[in-house]
């Protein structure tokens, strides 16, 4: 039975202690006290304690010395970036989420309000006074770690604290999804940048062939990370075909291997590179982001990522009136929603019809043929 006892403060106000201890066997058990402004406040905090306390193994949960969500942060990135390595944004979110309160708080003190109340601190001006979109990557990678802490490690997560609280913060407005991007190279920029890093090349035979890089993504439609991952056993010469190992997917992103369809342009560029390493481009994809951001602010060209290049293949492809079971054949998609962001179309034919850059990087290049197999 739990016990109330008040003292008077210096300012003259009263505190109430409300203390619970269990004795079992002559022998005390559990016991935990908190100390409040009001005596009813405490005799309902006794009366929910001791029901919590009540339930099966409830002492034994209570007894237990939680992790904080610091730790469990920490043992997520060591533990998968083993797997396969995690993305830039999201470590740094993650890294960022641990140095703030939040991450001092234990696994079962978790909950929706708290979650709420980090959400508002987020987009107050101590929290950085970031954006609802900014809000929502941060949840939603802090979700991916609360995913795994209960059934991989046994954590006592409540599974249904990040799902209310974002509940409760879209009604308010403050999460949203990430803008979807329709930002497309023009060919303008695109002849900057082949000038740019052909002449690298000239001073520096031995760096990134970056125009192959480039041109490589725009006609495979291939994100840099998986370009760099694929292997020349990769290949299917028979249906003009590459193996993409571990492909981006929401639902699955490790063991995720999907054949995909090499179009001509592609095909070629690909059996120009010389079979030294087992990678058919044995870069570090770091460092192709790297040259090719700092080639844009150089160049002057603005807000254009290397991820831009996929997006620009995928929509050449609808502009080419290929229809959505051929386009998903070379760019992976499993389904329209997911392919219909990647999709802005400019007007219809061949936008890199006659594209001079092509006979640089590749004299051989075929004329344009529409394989029969998918």
């Amino acid at each position: 039975m739990g016990t109330i006892t008040s003292r008077k403060r210096k300012d003259n106000s009263t505190a109430y202690t409300a203390q619970i201890r269990i004795n079992r066997d002559g022998k005390t058990v559990y016991q935990e006290s908190q100390t409040f402004d009001r005596k009813q406040v405490a005799q309902a905090w006794i009366k929910r304690r001791e029901t919590e306390l009540a339930e099966p193994d409830g002492i034994d949960r209570a007894n237990r010395k939680g992790v904080t969500i610091k730790k469990m942060i920490e043992q997520y990135l060591n533990e998968y970036e083993k797997i396969r390595p995690l993305g830039k944004t999201k470590n740094a979110t993650l890294r960022a989420i641990q140095n703030t309160w939040l991450g001092e708080l234990d696994d079962s003190a978790l909950t929706s309000q708290k979650l709420v109340e980090f959400a508002q601190w987020r987009m107050g001006k101590e929290g950085g006074g970031v954006q609802a979109q900014t809000v929502g990557n941060d949840l939603a990678h802090l979700g991916a770690v609360l995913s795994v802490a209960r059934p991989a490690w046994g954590y006592e997560v409540d599974p249904h604290a990040m799902p209310d609280a974002r509940k409760v913060l879209r009604k308010l407005g403050m999460v949203s999804k990430s803008k979807e991007r329709n930002r497309r190279p023009t060919l303008e920029e695109l002849d900057k940048l082949m000038e740019h890093f052909f002449g690298v090349l000239k001073r520096r035979p031995d760096s990134i062939h970056m125009p192959k890089m480039i041109a490589f993504a725009i006609f495979s439609t291939r994100r840099q990370e998986e370009i760099t991952r694929i292997r020349w056993d990769d290949l299917d010469d028979l249906r003009q075909a590459v193996l993409v190992r571990d492909m981006k997917n929401p639902g699955q992103k490790i063991g995720n291997d999907v054949w995909c369809h090499l179009p001509d342009e592609a095909w070629v560029i690909l059996n120009t590179m010389p079979k030294i390493e087992k990678e058919i481009f044995p870069y570090n994809g770091k460092s192709v982001s790297a040259a090719f951001t700092r080639a844009c602010a150089l160049l002057g060209i603005e807000d254009l990522h290397f991820h831009d290049l996929r997006h620009d293949g995928v929509s050449r492809l609808f502009e080419m009136d290929w229809d959505i079971p051929r386009v998903s054949s070379v760019s992976g998609h499993r389904d329209w929603n997911s392919m219909r962001r990647y999709t802005h179309m400019k007007g219809r034919g061949d936008l890199y019809k006659g594209w001079k850059w092509l006979g640089e990087i590749s004299p051989s290049v075929p004329e344009k043929k529409i394989p029969n197999v998918f």
